[in-house]
């Protein structure tokens, strides 16, 4: 009997990433809501927005960009200037390396901090040029210099 492969959802097509699972979501918005709270007067916060990355677009799982603010005159569905940093949560059905190549891409934009979240192993790799990951666990509180993010991993993990 052959075995089918499952077919990616729109979602998956769409955002050239696997569909989140319930982990992921409760740690995307925990992280969104922690940044936002604490460092929202110095950055936008932005979960899934499309950026313009090299050859095609990229949504990133969270965005942290110089505050934009929001205006209801004007919108826009992709942003053209890099992040200052972005941060990418393994999916259950997502290959590490596939993340690990992205953050290339977006370093060759111009984007400062690549944050690489891996739920199972309740951690936190950030580099700052390609190929150079500092990881935090669940017990640290996470540093990042280049950002000037502070943020206890206990509060995102727990």
């Amino acid at each position: 009997m052959e075995a089918f492969a499952e077919k990616p959802s729109t979602y998956e097509t769409e955002r050239d990433k696997p569909m989140p699972s319930l982990n992921h979501a409760i740690l995307q918005r925990r992280l969104v809501v922690k940044l936002d709270i604490a460092y929202g007067k110095t950055y936008e916060i932005l979960p899934e927005i499309n950026i313009d990355v090299i050859d095609k677009g990229r949504v990133p799982d969270i965005a942290i960009t110089p505050l934009l603010g929001f205006n209801p005159a004007t919108d826009t569905i992709q942003l053209k200037e890099a992040p200052l940093g972005v941060i990418e949560i393994l999916s259950p059905k997502q290959h590490l390396r596939h993340l690990v190549e992205k953050s290339v891409d977006y370093f060759k934009i111009g984007v400062k901090s690549y944050w690489l979240v891996l739920p199972e192993l309740q951690s936190i790799y950030i580099a700052h040029q390609p190929g150079d990951f500092e990881v935090y666990t669940w017990k640290q509180v996470l540093k990042d210099p280049t950002l000037g993010i502070e943020l206890d991993l206990k509060e995102i993990f727990k």
